[in-house]
């Protein structure tokens, strides 16, 4: 689908995604100038061709995205720093977890391959291979997950009597969770219990909700969310230069012509900071910087297409298995 980047009136829908496609449209129309996409190169290269004179934008929605990935990555990466600031992993776990790091490492030591370490220790080739790539025991922890629960909405009344009667026995405290509305049963308690869900002060963090509180604008976030995101901060070096540098790049997503040179800057910052996961997204900004650049300097997005996008996906329900493409261009056109 091609919408107009100032208008925002549909322009025409193509029979398909492809790059040849788009291309042969764009020479049919030589008076097109700014042309609003996201980070697909194969489009990209397709502009070039056809209208090398013509504008690329960069949308601003996909550059956040691939920021947000490339946040993910570098969360689950250091979930051994942060996971310290919520429920950090069983010390049972914790242990075989580094006695199987050395037995690998000693094994590659003396000229082992990966498919013999392996055999020898009785594990899959991926799990070696995981431990093989970690250059320190810690590398390989991460925050324990868990599902929502039927205890969870209890917990603050839970640690409340733990802690004024360490020993009252899990009855009395099934009794008093019922009366109060807990439709769950003593399995269930004694499980939350046993897990130490209830000593917490909040609900356990994944690396998703971390990447969340992280690229989330700080007035919207609650006060107990900021506390969490102060202590996943300053967990580590790394993730302190990490939070940092989301809200620089958040800075740059307000359309201004400054945000060229402050890109650069950027990328610069990121690249002095030890976020490997980070170092791959700023290399795709390199490898379509006139298109980034123009998405953070110039208005123009890609937002009235999506909105097209979500329409059309509408009508092809409505039309499922009853027409083929040419109604449904003429439907998305006129609608």
């Amino acid at each position: 689908m091609l919408t107009g980047a100032e208008t925002g009136r549909r322009a025409d829908v193509l029979p398909g995604r492809t790059a040849d496609l788009v291309e042969a449209w764009l020479r049919a129309h030589p008076g097109v100038q700014v042309v609003c996409r996201d980070g697909s190169g194969a489009y990209g290269e397709a502009v070039r061709r056809a209208l090398p004179g013509a504008v690329q934008v960069s949308d601003r929605w996909h550059l956040r995205h691939g920021l947000a990935e490339a946040v993910q990555r570098e969360v689950a990466a250091h979930s051994a720093c942060w996971a310290q600031a919520g429920q950090p992993q069983a010390a049972k776990r914790a242990e075989t977890a580094l006695e199987r790091w050395q037995q690998v490492h000693d094994l590659l030591g003396k000229g082992t391959g990966l498919r013999e370490c392996a055999r020898r220790l009785d594990l899959s080739i991926k799990t070696v291979r995981r431990y093989a790539r970690a250059d320190q025991p810690g590398r390989l922890q991460r925050a324990r997950q868990y599902r929502p629960t039927l205890a969870g909405p209890y917990r603050d009344h839970l640690r409340k009597r733990r802690a004024e009667e360490p020993g009252v026995p899990v009855r009395q405290l099934l009794r008093e969770i019922r009366e109060l509305g807990y439709q769950g049963s003593r399995t269930l308690l004694v499980q939350y219990l046993s897990q130490g869900r209830a000593e917490t002060s909040r609900p356990h963090l994944s690396p998703r909700r971390v990447a969340r509180l992280l690229l989330t604008r700080p007035a919207t976030l609650t006060a107990g969310q900021q506390e969490d995101l102060a202590g996943i901060t300053a967990a580590c070096p790394e993730m302190t230069a990490l939070a940092g540098l989301v809200r620089s790049f958040a800075g740059l997503l307000t359309p201004d012509p400054r945000n060229a040179r402050r890109l650069q800057k950027w990328i610069t910052a990121a690249r002095a900071a030890s976020l490997p996961h980070l170092h791959s997204f700023t290399r795709g900004l390199d490898l379509d910087s006139q298109a980034a650049t123009a998405g953070l300097t110039l208005p123009h997005h890609n937002g009235r297409t999506e909105g097209v996008s979500t329409r059309t996906k509408m009508i092809k329900r409505q039309m499922y298995g009853r027409a083929g493409f040419t109604l449904l261009r003429h439907r998305i056109l006129l609608s």
